[in-house]
């Protein structure tokens, strides 16, 4: 996925709620961006921005009785790559909540509005954001979004936040068989994506309420030290409180007479590598 679509506002209808598409430099097209924003129901654009964008200022309001096209763009501006570089520019100190599901973390920024043009395609204006680490930990980069009225702050924290939305279809793929359904009926296709989807939540919120009872779901291998419990791990707890109550989850013919017994302990490492089987 290279595109996550966001709500913003509160819970009103949906004609009166804010649309906010957040992307990776793919999507970053003047034609798109244009769109986007000339729609009835204007849609905030933000992605990433290359930091040799050739940038204007507005273009200058005409004089009365004018002749000739009116312009599209003003003066050039400095690339941002310069910008970055130079010892006047005042950079603001600010702290990402939730940067890349890392935490919080401290980075400079600055941010002005500017006009983006490229000759033979829409004059785009937009708030463009310069992102730095002071430690250095990751190469000065920029953002834009199409609502010049935006906080920088919030224009960072929605697109970090595409890192969750991602990490998720991704597991839906691998675990649930998302885009992957051999239905040939569209109708059909656009019923069962949701479907998983809504279970992907269901096991997420079943998963998290067993270890918020103390429940030990993390497994570990010796090649791969994981803090934090996946969806592998969610879906095999799951798996396995379901097939622990055979009886009340699944009915099936009755059993024979004669019975076997099996070393509890041999069920119990039979079960876990079963749960993750998948």
């Amino acid at each position: 996925m290279g595109l996550a679509v966001a709500f913003a506002g509160q819970a009103l209808a949906a004609t009166a709620r804010e649309i906010v598409a957040v992307a990776d430099s793919t999507y970053a097209s003047l034609k798109l961006l244009d769109r986007c924003r000339r729609l009835t129901a204007p849609i905030t654009f933000i992605t990433r921005l290359r930091l040799d964008a050739a940038l204007y200022e507005p273009a200058p309001l005409r004089e009365p009785h004018q002749l000739g096209r009116p312009r599209l763009k003003g003066g050039r501006l400095p690339n941002l790559c310069a910008v970055a570089e130079d010892s006047a520019t005042v950079w603001r100190t600010i702290t990402v909540a939730d940067w890349y599901g890392e935490g919080e973390r401290t980075v400079e920024v600055v941010s002005q509005t500017a006009l983006w043009y490229s000759t033979g395609l829409p004059a785009v204006p937009l708030r463009w954001v310069l992102i730095r680490d002071p430690q250095g930990g990751f190469e000065t980069q920029a953002l834009l979004c199409t609502d010049l009225s935006a906080d920088p702050q919030r224009i960072i924290s929605w697109f970090v936040r595409r890192w969750q939305m991602e990490a998720t279809f991704q597991e839906v793929r691998q675990r649930l068989g998302f885009e992957t359904q051999r239905q040939w009926s569209e109708r059909a296709i656009w019923r069962t994506a949701p479907a998983l989807l809504g279970l992907f939540s269901l096991v997420t919120l079943f998963a998290h309420r067993r270890m918020s009872a103390g429940a030990d779901v993390l497994r570990k291998t010796a090649w791969y030290d994981k803090r934090h419990p996946t969806f592998s791990d969610a879906l095999a707890v799951v798996r396995k409180k379901l097939w622990a109550q055979e009886q009340a989850t699944f009915r099936g013919s009755p059993r024979d007479t004669d019975t076997l017994k099996v070393p509890r302990e041999f069920v119990e490492r039979l079960t876990d590598v079963v749960c993750y089987a998948a």
